[in-house]
C-alpha cells in the first residue's frame, strides 16, 4: 500500500500502515564549567597605606573634599552650618576644615583650611566656622583615635534631635549604633566657646556618635570615610524611626540580635568599606573636587 503524504504521524515513528526506523541519540557532550578565580586575585578595596605624611595629608584631605561635596548633594547643609574635620597626620593638633561660608557643593582639596588648637587659621585665606572649632577642637581633644568628625544640620537629624530620642534598634543598618551613641540632652544656643565644646566631647564619649538635643548630629570616625558615612546612615536612620512611627508601632530588634549585628557591622573597618560606592560616584561625576 502506497503511504498517503497527508497522513499524520503517529506514536512511535511511523506513518498508518508504514513503520520508519529512529535515528539513535547521540549523547552531547557536556560542557566543562569555568574554574574559580583564586581569592586572591579578587579585588576589594581597604584603607592605603601611605608612605609618608605628605601622601596621608593629600589622602584625607582629597577624602575631605569629597564628603563635603556628598554632604552638599544630600542636602545636609543649611546656610553656613556643618562642618566635617580631618586630623593632619603630621601635626595632630590641628585639624583640616571647610572654610566658613563655603558650599559644601563648591569645595575642592585647595579650599581646605588648616586651624590650629587655638582656632587661629594655619593655611588657607578664609576665615573658620566658630562652631566647628568649638565643638571638634575638643572631640578631637578628647579623642585622639579620632581622626574625623562630622556635623551639620540635616533635616531628618535635626527632626529626631527635637524629640530628644535615641535611635532604636528597628532595622538592620541602625543596629551599627545600638549602645554606641548618646545624646547631648541640653540646649544652650550656638555652640561659640569651648566649654559648650567640652560637655559635647564628655557626651559623646567612647562613641561614634551623639544626638544634640534641639541641634542635629555628630560622628567620628578613625578615617573621613568612616565619619561621614556615619553621618549618612545615621541621617538616614532617623528618616527611617520617624517613617516607621508616624506609620504604626514598630517592631524592635531583641536586644541579643541587636547587639550581634552591631558587632558585625558597626566598626570603622565596615564604614569604610560601605562609604567606597559614595567617593567612586562623587569623584567620577565631579572630579574638579579633587583640584
Amino acid at each position: 500500500m502506497t503511504p498517503n503524504p497527508c497522513s499524520p504521524a503517529v506514536p512511535g515513528g511511523s506513518f498508518r500502515g508504514v513503520t520508519t526506523e529512529q535515528p539513535e541519540e547521540t549523547a552531547m557532550p557536556q560542557p566543562t564549567p569555568p574554574e574559580p578565580i583564586p581569592t586572591e586575585q579578587l579585588h576589594f578595596a581597604m584603607p592605603p597605606r601611605h608612605e609618608s605624611t605628605d601622601d596621608e595629608r593629600q589622602y584625607r584631605k582629597e577624602r575631605l573634599a569629597a564628603a563635603l561635596r556628598l554632604f552638599g548633594r544630600f542636602g545636609f547643609e543649611e546656610g553656613v552650618a556643618g562642618h566635617i574635620t580631618a586630623r593632619d597626620p603630621e601635626f595632630t593638633d590641628h585639624f583640616w576644615v571647610n572654610p566658613f561660608g563655603m558650599s559644601f557643593k563648591h569645595i575642592t582639596v585647595s579650599d581646605l583650611i588648616l586651624v590650629n588648637h587655638q582656632g587661629q587659621v594655619v593655611q588657607g585665606r578664609h576665615h573658620v566656622n566658630q562652631a566647628a572649632f568649638a565643638i571638634h577642637s575638643q572631640v578631637h581633644r578628647a579623642r585622639p583615635e579620632v581622626v574625623a568628625a562630622a556635623h551639620s544640620h540635616s533635616t531628618y537629624g535635626r527632626a529626631l534631635s527635637a524629640l530628644g530620642e535615641l535611635l532604636e534598634p528597628i532595622t538592620q543598618d541602625v543596629c551599627a549604633f545600638y549602645q554606641d551613641h548618646a545624646l547631648f540632652d541640653d540646649y544652650t544656643g550656638v555652640v561659640v566657646d569651648e566649654e559648650e565644646g567640652r560637655r559635647i566631647a564628655t557626651a559623646l564619649g567612647p562613641h561614634k556618635a551623639v544626638i544634640l538635643r534641639n541641634h542635629g548630629l555628630l560622628t567620628v570616625g578613625d578615617s573621613v570615610d568612616a565619619a561621614a558615612w556615619w553621618f549618612i546612615t545615621m541621617e538616614r536612620s532617623c528618616q527611617v524611626q520617624l517613617a516607621a512611627k508616624a506609620a504604626g508601632k514598630p517592631v524592635p530588634i531583641a536586644a541579643a540580635g541587636a547587639e550581634h549585628t552591631r558587632e558585625q557591622l558597626g566598626n570603622d573597618l565596615v564604614a569604610w568599606i560601605n562609604y567606597q560606592p559614595l567617593y567612586q560616584q562623587i569623584t567620577r561625576s565631579e572630579p574638579d573636587l579633587l583640584t
